[in-house]
């Protein structure tokens, strides 16, 4: 059994009271996004091209490049810019657009939600381009009462997922998402990966997801329990806006995506803590704002421009950690 307390070390502890060889030690067991020797905070900062699919991925790559990002978080799923069955064929093209416009791609985000053969032949792909992580897709909370049930049946499927993507180098990172998901919280992304090596699967946080659902201080908690596995991090905010009234009268309210300045998630918290422990090796913007969960239904030149704006402010932010 994995046991967390192992990697659950206290850093700037660790190194106040240790010398120059125990600091290279923890260095070399820390993720990317720290520097023992400057102590910074430097993820690759990528952005989900799910609104940008109706550009070609050469095209997204050189748009990318311009605005000052590292790379592309892919779609390859159903709907995306790559389907999955069209992955060994259409993804080497992509990787290599992505080296001709001098970005990486650092992700997939995917669908996988089981071990078949589509699905290995898409992870083997990405393995043999040299992209190491995947986001997975989403498992759907069921019926009222049956919740332990799932939560077992879904640790079984990524256990089978993780034995797929481990023999491709290939880690498969489960995604935080508010409201009917599994896991809709970093609590219960823990109760699922808990027994299984951060070698073998990795937690994707979100402090928007987590914030929705973890209000002032249970998305830290989630990340406290989480560091050990967490790789990635979207970065998007969200306003609670009034809904419309049930027939009973009661006030409903529900979450809208906003430019993350404006938004009511403490990115500069989140990320603080995702320094402190040394995780968030990616950081992913989210330009969601097409469709009825923005605050506002942008074209794909808004959402550019919009893109500009918040990597702009999320720079502003990761300087002042």
């Amino acid at each position: 059994m994995f046991d967390p307390q192992l990697f659950a070390w206290n850093r700037r502890q660790f190194l106040a009271g240790s010398g120059a060889c125990a600091t290279a030690l923890l260095a070399s067991q820390l993720p990317m996004a720290w520097s023992a020797e400057t102590d910074a905070f430097d993820p690759t900062i990528c952005a989900f091209t799910e609104s940008f699919q109706d550009m070609p991925i050469p095209e997204v790559c050189g748009l990318f490049r311009n605005m000052g990002l590292d790379g592309l978080d892919l779609t390859v799923r159903p709907g995306g810019h790559i389907s999955p069955e069209n992955a060994p064929r259409q993804l080497p093209d992509a990787a290599q657009a992505a080296k001709d416009h001098g970005v990486s791609i650092p992700m997939l985000t995917t669908g996988i939600t089981e071990a078949n053969a589509v699905n290995e032949r898409l992870v083997a792909t990405a393995g043999e381009h040299g992209i190491r992580r995947i986001k997975l897709g989403y498992f759907r909370y069921g019926q009222f009462g049956s919740l332990r049930q799932q939560l077992d049946d879904i640790r079984r499927q990524l256990d089978d997922i993780s034995q797929m993507t481990h023999k491709h180098d290939v880690l498969p990172c489960m995604h935080i998402h508010s409201g009917n998901t599994i896991p809709s919280h970093g609590t219960q992304l823990y109760l699922l990966l808990k027994d299984m090596s951060p070698d073998m699967i990795g937690a994707y946080v979100d402090p928007m997801h987590m914030t929705i659902e973890g209000g002032q201080g249970g998305w830290k908690q989630g990340l406290d329990l989480l560091a050990p596995w967490i790789h990635i991090s979207s970065i998007k905010n969200f306003q609670w806006r009034e809904h419309e009234a049930s027939e009973s009268g009661q006030r409903h309210w529900r979450p809208l995506k906003v430019p993350i300045a404006d938004g009511q998630a403490d990115l500069r918290a989140f990320l603080a803590a995702l320094k402190t422990f040394g995780n968030g090796e990616v950081l992913t913007l989210h330009s969601e704002y097409k469709g009825g969960n923005s605050f506002k239904d942008m074209t794909t030149q808004e959402c550019i421009e919009q893109t500009r704006k918040d990597l702009a402010h999320l720079r502003v932010v990761l300087a002042s950690l």
